[in-house]
């Protein structure tokens, strides 16, 4: 009997060893941490052993294949031990899919990837397509494969996810965009997360799809790093495409497989600019996999995008207070605050990952942003970086406290905008923590004693 070891027992990891142990393997999962109890009661239902807060080395490395997180980098010590051991190392989605016989529609990008995920499974779900949801978002691939296989499989994937990929191939690959992000896993080197987006493409032949936004210059530059085989379908703001998707503003025209369809932007339930570019390439792939054009305007009518991205929680004495605590880049916060002609009050902060936030002092510049309120452990460098422009910037590492500050700082007619820029590790478990909490914060708040 072949062994596996699964680095890791979060969602990915319970789901590999599960779909591992139906499929005959002995099974050993190992974390550094600590182990949640509903996820020791899983693995202890399926007879398989585990151990938590720390490796077991001598263990792991006696197994034939080890499935990583992809939190862990492949630098991390024990990885780098396995790998140089001859032992494969790959992530759960490359294990998983070689046990599904779906067609697989994968998505990627530093920003809208998990907008376009969202809405591709919802355009193919509402027109009745026998199709799944996995990856990045929802419950894990290789978990959803011990009880189910499904026709389609639309599966969002980071680059993280994409280093651990041998023969993934997707049937239709979509990357959204690529803007510096990560840095701090790539060696601090453009180049090298750009590569591992454009892996996404790597296993594909001229008979799969791909999706791509012609005008993002890190994506071109990509094309010319990695000469792939992929037949791509652009998308564009600029052109009309042949085949891919364009939009002037007003409506999205699609091409492909000989097909087309024109739809009116004024009927997607997701507005601005960037859920523009998302909507060519979730229309782009859902025509390629046989779509008409009434299906696709029935969903994009019906669509309801993901909690934390660009959410409005609540309108309060004429008061908008947004949750976009899924902008942990500084390319989704530019595109956060381009969507308002509003003054804003702007709450930011996290780990930072090597950004530039200097793109984003058009967008704050002559008043714009009224109030910058600098929310994390370390918050040296966004002073630094909006010091003389933005006027007023304070900073707590209190999340109910900047709220409050937003509440009695912003007039009727503005917005108070959750939008970090940044991870969310020092403060919160994860970038939904700290939109939950925001979100608790906000629905807590009492209004304004009138005058």
């Amino acid at each position: 009997m072949k062994q596996i070891a699964i680095l890791g027992a979060g969602e990915s990891g319970l789901g590999a060893a599960l779909l591992a142990k139906r499929e005959g393997y002995g099974v050993w999962v190992s974390d550094s941490g600590m182990i949640s109890a509903e996820r020791k009661n899983a693995l202890q239902d399926a007879g398989i052993s585990f151990e938590e807060g720390g490796h077991d080395e001598s263990k792991v490395l006696s197994c034939d294949l080890i499935i990583k997180s992809p939190g862990i980098p492949t630098k991390a010590p024990l990885v780098k031990k396995a790998m140089n051991e001859g032992i494969p190392v790959v992530d759960e989605l490359e294990f998983a899919y070689r046990y599904s016989a779906g067609k697989v529609i994968a998505i990627t990008g530093t920003n809208g990837k998990t907008t376009t995920t969202l809405l591709t499974y919802h355009l193919l779900k509402e027109a009745g397509y026998d199709v799944g949801l996995a990856g990045n978002v929802g419950q894990s691939w290789a978990g959803q494969l011990v009880n189910q296989d499904h026709d389609w499989w639309v599966i969002e994937v980071s680059s993280f996810q994409i280093d651990g990929f041998q023969c993934f191939k997707p049937t239709i690959g979509i990357l959204t965009n690529i803007t510096p992000d990560h840095l701090d896993r790539y060696d601090y080197k453009i180049d090298n997360y750009i590569f591992s987006k454009m892996s996404l493409f790597k296993n594909m032949t001229q008979r799969e799809k791909g999706i791509a936004f012609r005008e993002d210059p890190l994506t071109k530059k990509g094309l010319e790093m990695k000469k792939l085989k992929t037949d791509f379908h652009w998308i564009s703001l600029s052109e009309k495409q042949g085949k891919g998707g364009y939009s002037d503003g007003k409506t999205l025209e699609l091409a492909a497989n000989g097909n087309s369809a024109s739809i009116s932007v004024s009927g997607l339930s997701i507005q601005g600019k960037h859920n523009i570019l998302n909507a060519l390439c979730a229309g782009t792939a859902a025509l390629m996999a046989g779509l008409t054009e009434s299906q696709l305007i029935q969903g994009y009518k019906t669509f309801k995008n993901a909690p934390h991205r660009m959410e409005l929680v609540r309108e309060m004495d004429g008061v908008r207070f947004v949750n976009d605590s899924k902008g942990t880049n500084v390319e989704a916060t530019y595109y956060a605050l381009g969507s308002y002609v509003e003054p804003l009050i702007w709450i930011a902060g996290g780990v930072d990952k090597g950004n530039d936030y200097s793109v984003l002092n058009d967008l704050v510049d002559n008043g714009k942003v009224k109030v910058l309120i600098c929310l994390g452990t370390d918050n040296e460098k966004l002073k630094e970086a909006f010091a003389g422009i933005i006027s007023t910037i304070k900073e707590t590492q209190d999340i109910s406290e900047a709220v409050v500050w937003g509440q009695e700082l912003a007039e009727k007619g503005e917005v108070v905008l959750l939008s970090p820029a940044c991870a969310s590790f020092d403060l919160f478990k994860n970038y939904e923590d700290r939109g939950d909490r925001f979100r608790s914060a906000v629905l807590g708040l009492k209004e304004k004693q009138k005058a």
